[in-house]
């Protein structure tokens, strides 16, 4: 998908919603598009404002969460956010892409809104071309297609490199610099001699590690004050 998921922020407390738009803050296919205390002025920006996806409380006053999410199921995506871990059945009952038990963290919030991002592209394909590499394989002129989104980070293996990507690896004949200097570096950078990461799947970071996904990377001396100059122009 080349454009972002239309947010809408359903919740009578006004602190979930700020820590919601932190976090859609921080996640580029996601854009906030409005936040309402009310359910019924829900229904009105769903109808009004193109809306894809809802974080949707589920305990709302006059009009409760799973209520309102019968009444919308078919017109947007739902993920429910709430207190109450006794509503997590009725929630997947409802078709919700996911349940965030309150309160959650970032990384949690971000497994739940690739579920969404996965589930769009998936019902709606691309019609631009995504960028992609081709990466040799085993074999004369044996080469694959490697779509950039796909990839979440490389690592340098002496004379191999191995690309890990969403769902499998591969394994090609190369060194850490060349692949590199083949990459964009608005989206990808290296964080220690043995590691380049993907800047879209970083899930959250310290003073010495990078998180992306189940995998925590280390940042080495020669490469922090580059690496968080990048985050830095993407944080609050």
């Amino acid at each position: 998908m080349n454009t972002s998921l239309r947010c809408l922020i359903v919740d009578d407390e006004p602190p979930a919603i700020r820590l919601l738009e932190n976090y859609l803050e921080k996640v580029s296919f996601l854009e906030c598009i409005a936040t309402t205390t009310k359910a019924l002025e829900a229904l009105k920006h769903i109808e009004s404002d193109a809306i894809d996806l809802v974080f949707l409380d589920i305990q709302m006053p006059d009009l409760s969460g799973i209520q309102l999410s019968k009444i919308i199921k078919d017109k947007v995506q739902i993920i429910f956010t709430t207190a109450y871990p006794q509503f997590a059945i009725e929630g997947y009952d409802l078709n919700a892409v996911d349940y965030l038990l309150k309160p959650f963290e970032f990384d949690r919030f971000y497994q739940a809104v690739l579920k969404v991002k996965q589930k769009e592209e998936f019902s709606h394909p691309a019609t631009t071309t995504k960028e992609y590499v081709f990466i040799k394989t085993d074999g004369k002129n044996n080469y694959e297609k490697v779509y950039l989104d796909d990839i979440l980070y490389i690592e340098g293996l002496k004379n191999y490199v191995a690309i890990h990507l969403l769902h499998k690896q591969i394994i090609t004949y190369s060194t850490l610099k060349h692949i590199e200097s083949t990459l964009p570096s608005t989206t990808f950078i290296k964080v220690h001699k043995s590691y380049i990461v993907s800047i879209n799947h970083i899930m959250k970071t310290d003073s010495l590690h990078v998180y992306i996904h189940d995998k925590t990377l280390p940042i080495s001396d020669t490469y922090r004050k580059a690496f968080f100059e990048m985050i830095s122009k993407r944080k609050l």
